[in-house]
């Protein structure tokens, strides 16, 4: 797939995601335009549903709303107060952590840098290039699951890790589009391109797509539907 065919692609799917739900860090980056929320709010968020980072997010900021008060705040509280968020014990320790190297290496303020996020606790290149993106509109490629999926599935690339794919999407995604291509995708994987049983037969840039690792069971469905 050539930039001219992934351009026609996310154009597509731009409009398509207007039915469904926002992810939930650009629903609470535009509800709060906050830094800090949306960075703690994307270290919840891995490996968790988005209702439930919307949940402990909101209760979470019932209690601290600073990053020394999350530097301070006790573990075991921390924990109570994210669960169930998936792996909410490790995710305890490094928002703590977190909250202290702000406030001491930062001022408390949330630097907008790719190399000073990732050197922060619990910060992976996933988390710096959503917060990059959603927290200071700079250029990122945010390369989560259903971007790593997606990318290799519609053929635009062919790699094993998101790591390559974040690589290879900064040398072939158009720049312009690069913001808003994770939230396309995401919004694209949770309710049509999804990684067991993809809905080929309602999917809006079937006949763009390569279908790269696609079952045949659901290529068949598609071609019995055209």
């Amino acid at each position: 797939m050539d930039k001219k065919a992934i351009t026609e692609v996310v154009s597509i799917l731009r409009e398509e995601i207007r039915k469904f739900d926002t992810p939930i860090v650009t629903k609470l980056a535009r509800k709060n335009n906050d830094p800090f929320i949306i960075l703690v709010s994307t270290v919840i968020s891995s490996r968790t549903k988005d209702e439930t980072t919307r949940k402990v997010t909101e209760e979470l900021f019932k209690h601290i709303r600073t990053a020394k008060e999350l530097g301070t705040i006790d573990e075991e509280e921390l924990a109570s107060l994210i669960f169930p968020a998936g792996f909410y014990r490790m995710k305890a320790k490094n928002l703590k952590r977190l909250g202290q190297e702000l406030t001491t290496r930062f001022n408390g303020n949330v630097p907008d840098t790719i190399d000073e996020l990732l050197s922060l606790p619990g910060v992976g290149r996933k988390t710096a290039n959503l917060v990059l993106v959603e927290a200071f509109d700079k250029y990122g490629v945010c390369v989560d699951t259903h971007v790593h999926r997606i990318s290799n599935r519609l053929g635009f690339v062919k790699t094993k890790t998101p790591l390559e794919t974040e690589r290879e999407i900064r040398k072939k995604l158009p720049r312009n589009l690069w913001k808003e291509y994770n939230k396309i995708l995401v919004a694209f994987g949770q309710n049509i391109c999804k990684p067991i049983n993809p809905r080929c037969d309602t999917c809006p840039v079937n006949k763009l797509c390569e279908k790269v690792g696609v079952r045949s069971k659901y290529l068949s469905e598609v071609i019995e539907d055209d």
